[in-house]
Formats: C-alpha cells, sequence, structure tokens
C-alpha cells in the first residue's frame, strides 16, 4: 500500500482527556489535577501556564512518556491505556525543541525512523522523505542525503516537524518546539508551521510558555496553573474574556494590541505593489504610470526579477539609469502574508517603514501599511466558536 501524501485526506484524531492527574510521589502535590479537555479533529491546541504549572507532564502523559496517576486520555474514544506503549508512541508525532535528530543518520533516514519501525521498504520511505521535505521547503536533492551537523538549527526543526508527519499520525504533539531558535527564526517556523498545517490538518497539542505565541497557533488556548485548567478558550474568547484574575494577568494588560494576533497580512487583501519587472522599458513604465495602471509610492516603483520576488525599490528619476550598489534601496521590511498584523505592525516600526512588501514564497503579493493596520486595532471580540470549551 503506498504511503500518505499531501493529495490524500491526513489522519487527524479527536483527544479528550478525562479527569487526568498525576503524582509523582506518595505525599507529593499533584503535578496535574484532575484535567479535563477535548481537542476536536485537526485543531491546535496550546497549553500556557508559568514554569512548574503541569503543562508539559499532562503532554507526555497523553503518550505515555510519564504514566497518569488517575484519569483517562482518548484518542478518538479509545483509551491509550488500551495499546502498547511502544505502538502508541509510532501513532502520534513528536517534536521537541532540542530537535533530538540522530547525529550518524542523513536527513532521509532521519524523517523515515517511524516508517522504517514500521517495516516500510525502503522505495516507499524514500519517496515519504522525498515529500515531506518538500512540503517543509527543503529541496530533497539537496538535503534528503545530508546529515545533519551540515543543516542550520531552522533547518534541524524543519526535518524534525517531518519525521513527526512521516506516518501521518492523528495526533502530534509538540513541547516548546520553536523556542531554541533566534526571533527571526522563530517566527518563520511559526509561519512555516501554521501554511503547513492548512495543507495538512493535523490534531496538535502544543506546549508553550509565551502567550503571545499561544494567540498566534491555538485554536484554542488552555491555561494551566498548579497543575490545574484555569481556562479553556479560543485566543479572541480569552483576549476578550479572562476568566479570572491570574489570566488576565497572564494575558497582560495590552490585550487590544495582542488582538492583532488573532488576524493575518493575507486578510487585509494587501494593496497592489508598484511593481515593474526588471529590464521593463523607461517608455512602458511611463505609459502605465499615465494610464493609471500603475502608482508609485511616493516617488518610488518596487523592482521584482521575472518570478516576482523583489529587488529593490527605485526611484522614478532612477529608472533611466542602471542600478548601482549606492542608489539600491534595500526592500525592507519584508511580511509574510502568514504573519499576524502584531508581527507586521512590529516589522514597519523597527525598520521606520511607512509600508511593507508582502511576500509569499518569496513572491510580491502586494504592500501593507501603518495605516491599515491601526485601522484594525480593536479590542478583540469573542467568537461565536467559543462557546463550549470551558
Amino acid at each position: 500500500m503506498d504511503g500518505p501524501t499531501t493529495t490524500q485526506s491526513a489522519r487527524a484524531g479527536k483527544l479528550e482527556l478525562r479527569e487526568l492527574s498525576k503524582r509523582y510521589a506518595p505525599g507529593d502535590p499533584l503535578a496535574v489535577d484532575s484535567l479535563s479537555l477535548t481537542v476536536p479533529a485537526g485543531q491546535v491546541c496550546v497549553l500556557v501556564g508559568p514554569s512548574g504549572c503541569g503543562k508539559t507532564t499532562a503532554l507526555k502523559m497523553v503518550n505515555r512518556l510519564i504514566e497518569p496517576t488517575d484519569g483517562d486520555i482518548l484518542i478518538d474514544d479509545r483509551s491509550v491505556r488500551d495499546r502498547p506503549a511502544a505502538e502508541l508512541r509510532r501513532d502520534i508525532g513528536y517534536v521537541i525543541q532540542q530537535v533530538g535528530l540522530l547525529p550518524h543518520l542523513t536527513i532521509g533516514a532521519n524523517i523515515t525512523t517511524v516508517p522504517r519501525l514500521l517495516g516500510w521498504d525502503r522505495p516507499r520511505m524514500r519517496a515519504r522523505a522525498t515529500e515531506l521535505l518538500g512540503l517543509i521547503g527543503l529541496d530533497p536533492e539537496r538535503y534528503v542525503d545530508r546529515y545533519p551537523a551540515e543543516l542550520s538549527g531552522g533547518q534541524q526543526q524543519r526535518v524534525g516537524l517531518a519525521r513527526a508527519l512521516a506516518a501521518d499520525p492523528p495526533l502530534m504533539l509538540m513541547d516548546e518546539p520553536f523556542s531554541a531558535v533566534d526571533p527571526i527564526t522563530r517566527e518563520r517556523l511559526q509561519n512555516d508551521f501554521l501554511r503547513l498545517h492548512r495543507q495538512v490538518p493535523k490534531t496538535v497539542v502544543f506546549v508553550s510558555h509565551d502567550i503571545d505565541e499561544a494567540v498566534k497557533m491555538a485554536d484554542l488556548i488552555a491555561v494551566m496553573d498548579q497543575g490545574r485548567l484555569v481556562q479553556c478558550a479560543t485566543p479572541a474568547e480569552l483576549l476578550a474574556n479572562p476568566a479570572n484574575d491570574f489570566v488576565a494577568d497572564f494575558v497582560g494588560a495590552d490585550r487590544a494590541l495582542k488582538g492583532l494576533s488573532l488576524s493575518r497580512v493575507e486578510e487585509l487583501d494587501p494593496a497592489s505593489a508598484p511593481i515593474i519587472v526588471v529590464d521593463e522599458p523607461l517608455e512602458a513604465v511611463s505609459a502605465r504610470i499615465d494610464a493609471g495602471e500603475l502608482t508609485p509610492i511616493g516617488d518610488a516603483v518596487l523592482v521584482v526579477d521575472r518570478r516576482g520576488a523583489p529587488l529593490r525599490w527605485r526611484r522614478l528619476t532612477d529608472l533611466g539609469r542602471v542600478p548601482s550598489d549606492q542608489d539600491t534601496a534595500v526592500v525592507e521590511p519584508l511580511i509574510d502574508a502568514m504573519d499576524t498584523l502584531r508581527d507586521a505592525l512590529s516589522a514597519l516600526v523597527e525598520s521606520s517603514s511607512t509600508h511593507g512588501v508582502v511576500v509569499q514564497d518569496g513572491v510580491v503579493q502586494g504592500v501593507v501599511s501603518i495605516e491599515d493596520i491601526i485601522g484594525r486595532l480593536t479590542p478583540p471580540v469573542p467568537t461565536e466558536s467559543a462557546a463550549g470549551h470551558g
């Protein structure tokens, strides 16, 4: 039988935690205390809370790296206790902060660790590794036979994600997967994950200490404190109606600003960029401006290559000259279409720019301005879907 492909429907299972508790030793306080929540199939639930609140313990009980003291965990209505632990773990993707790639194995072999345990043949494993490398944005021909030491931290984290997806598990567990990389790489990995999740929906439980990351990534946010669930809600509901002072303090005072993380740049329908293709004749550019087909920003237009990737801003008065290093304006900030409005606003402010170029897969999609984003700066309003997740 062929392995799963992106054109086939990926598996995603409903997860239920029922009165889940963990006490490490008699007399110790409960590390997790009667935790109950449901994660619908295909949704991302982020567990957040202060250090020691029990979120990582809860995560590790799902795949029985830690055995529960009481309660039960069900995946598609079947208890995890009904299966041998080793078999269960092969059916659950697991992504950790340290990545954990095996240094003596190639990238392709690392990705297919679980399929190899399941007895897949070599051609099928090679095909799956090639497919997943393409899906995470790494050229299979360049990377499938390399070793982890030859990759950057961000690339290794992408491979860890591909490895977790290799056997098409219905559930993925992610334990602070992006916290060990620099902020720029972290933002790219978050966007890559969100884009990937659209293509291959999975049920995901994601541990984070960062409420901003939770708001960006989650369909549901579960806030924990001292082993107990304090509130489980959609990001909009959590920002609009924190259950108590603890949640309000954890979320922070800038809830309206955090509300910008509920929307993505692509939802703004970015304005058309004043694009000219490299080597486009000056006469053609002038004709487009006169016809109203091209509207410069200030006195500048955006030069792109023939694929549509941004190259430079150029003043109209400079279009007749060959560009040099001295008069080439860097295109910044570049804003990913998957960026939240908050990320985009931060990028614009940090670069002292009034407009940012929106790209997707490196191709210009339009431009967005500070005014476009400020116009969306309103207090968060809970969505109707927030009901029923308490």
